[in-house]
């Protein structure tokens, strides 16, 4: 089969382009004509050269908002569904999504529901943003739907946003650290090692450290140290994805000091509060709602708690009651689940209680940043100024050494 790019015209009088897969232009004019086409042009399509990085590409977070509020507009303009995906195929910046949308568009035109077709593509399209999508269709609101999955997004993002913030800057700072101390070891060290072994004498113990780990990084044993570290990382990544690794990881990361496990769980909490008041206003069943919401909590001890908490709906148990037996979850946002419940308005409290816990992800994360800072710079002072002065405590006896 080849794939050729054609040119038609519509029983509306609309010109479209688009790439379709046939044996010839003969097959490929025949099918287009029978599906009420007037064949304007074909071609085709010219091999171009694979993009090697195209495993690596992914869509950001940034272009699904703007796709999702763009389609939105379309919608509550009047535009039917495949005409919008057509025209946000053409004007979206990522390629990547540019070619699922194509894939989206093709497969509504076969007659897939919209839902369906984003379901295809998971690693685009999460499960909370296919099942709001389902709910907006079943609903006759699929535009309002879209408006909320942006303001989700938007959220989410501005929560990951804050927490690398205050991740960034210790980061770098320790590999810099990192690499400023391995420079001296490696270069810096063995000049004056060789110094002081044509003066003779006993060493300070501090000079004899530095030296005998300038010894083994200046040797084979170095690249199995560097290789042990990056291995390290890598396999600790590789690790807290597996089932055990999420169990331990959630539960350890919750208890981390220095205010890091507090921002973490009010991540996680921000982040259920959000997800679930914005299924339940899409009209997403509480159960399905609630799933969703424990798959995407990204903690294990939320994920376990919420899970608990479906069975317990489903006897008939209201939400709040088994939130309030999980330490996770804090009396704040239990009382407000209850009075959300007696109310009727439990995603506005949900979404309250998300706007709260995003406010103080931001205060201690500026709390955190604060005190980050000054550490840091005493534990870079401390590596880098521990070798200088571990190389220059054998001159207060340089002239014993001469003797």
């Amino acid at each position: 089969m080849t794939t050729f790019t054609y040119r038609v015209r519509t029983r509306q009088g609309e010109i479209v382009e688009d790439q379709i897969e046939g044996d010839d232009r003969m097959a490929v004019a025949s099918e287009l004509r029978q599906q009420g086409l007037l064949v304007i042009d074909i071609k085709e399509q010219s091999v171009a050269s694979k993009d090697i990085l195209e495993p690596f590409k992914k869509v950001k977070l940034d272009d699904l908002v703007v796709f999702s509020r763009q389609f939105a507009t379309m919608i509550n303009a009047g535009l039917p569904i495949v005409r919008s995906l057509y025209v946000l195929s053409e004007q979206t910046d990522n390629p990547k999504l540019g070619e699922v949308i194509v894939q989206v568009r093709k497969d509504v035109e076969a007659g897939l529901a919209l839902s369906e077709a984003l379901d295809k593509h998971p690693k685009v399209f999460s499960r909370l943003y296919v099942e709001m999508v389902r709910a907006g269709e079943i609903g006759g609101i699929l535009d309002g739907v879209l408006l909320r999955i942006a303001d989700q997004l938007e959220g989410d993002q501005e929560l990951r946003r804050k927490v690398k913030s205050a991740m960034t800057y210790p980061t770098v700072v320790l590999i810099l650290a990192i690499l400023a101390a391995s420079f001296m070891l490696i270069f810096i060290v063995p000049i004056f090692a060789k110094m002081f072994e044509d003066l003779g004498g006993t060493l300070p113990l501090p000079t004899r450290i530095a030296m005998g780990i300038s010894d083994v990084l200046t040797s084979i044993y170095g690249v199995l140290v560097y290789g042990g570290m990056i291995g390290g990382v890598v396999a600790f990544l590789r690790w807290k994805n597996t089932e055990q690794g999420r169990k331990v990881w959630g539960r350890a990361s919750l208890r981390i000091p220095a205010k890091i496990g507090d921002v973490i769980q009010k991540v996680a909490l921000a982040r259920f509060a959000r997800t679930l008041g914005t299924l339940t206003a899409a009209g997403v069943p509480i159960l399905q709602a609630i799933e969703i919401t424990a798959s995407s909590s990204g903690n294990w001890v939320i994920e376990n708690a919420l899970l608990k908490t479906r069975e317990a709906i489903r006897e008939g148990i209201p939400i709040y009651r088994p939130l309030e037996d999980e330490p996770v979850f804090p009396p704040m946002v239990t009382r407000m689940i209850a009075v959300g419940e007696e109310t009727g308005d439990i995603d506005g409290m949900l979404t309250k209680i998300a706007e709260f816990y995003e406010s103080e992800v931001d205060a201690t994360v500026k709390a955190l940043t604060s005190i980050i800072e000054p550490l840091m710079i005493v534990v870079v002072g401390g590596i880098v100024g521990g070798i200088i002065i571990a190389m220059y405590l054998p001159m207060f006896k340089i002239f014993e050494l001469v003797k």
